[in-house]
């Protein structure tokens, strides 16, 4: 009819102008090995400065920003290998991070276990408190890595239609 607007559909983060779904951001490994480097250091060095302890200072750097990008890294390029109709593509995202979450907590776990019974035996670290920290270090970052680089894989897969 002459005179009348035409309403406009509803545009959402999740809608382009047209209405139709808009392509979820790309997973880009350099950037989430990065982010997962850069803020276990940022935030573990600051604990470091806030409390005074020069050991975590050195270990935000080292052990816990480490091992958060080597297993973003590694957690990232098993993610990018599966094809869109994997089960991880498919499955509940809460489920799928915890899964991984724990378990590269328990495969770090058993690493930071060995490394800390076995490094002190070195001459040199003999006297260190490094080895003890890798107890704690190496399962909490690897878990918190982990979960965050599926959690942010799989928001990064197109979303399926269901079927109405």
């Amino acid at each position: 009819m002459p005179g009348r607007t035409q309403q406009r559909p509803d545009i959402t983060p999740e809608t382009t102008p047209d209405s139709t779904p808009a392509a979820p951001p790309r997973f880009v490994l350099w950037r989430e090995v990065l982010i997962a480097y850069a803020a276990p250091a940022v935030m573990a060095s600051a604990g470091g400065i806030a409390t005074g302890q020069s050991e975590l200072r050195i270990a935000a750097l080292t052990s816990i920003a480490g091992t958060s990008a080597l297993v973003a890294t590694l957690v990232g390029l098993r993610h990018r290998r599966r094809s869109a109709d994997s089960w991880a593509a498919r499955g509940p995202v809460p489920l799928l991070a915890l899964a991984f979450g724990l378990g590269c907590a328990a495969l770090a776990l058993g690493v930071g276990l060995a490394a800390a019974e076995l490094l002190p035996r070195i001459p040199a670290l003999a006297d260190s408190p490094w080895p003890d920290r890798l107890r704690i270090d190496l399962p909490l970052s690897a878990a918190i890595a982990a979960t965050m680089t599926t959690w942010r894989w799989r928001a990064s897969l197109p979303r399926r239609r269901r079927a109405r």
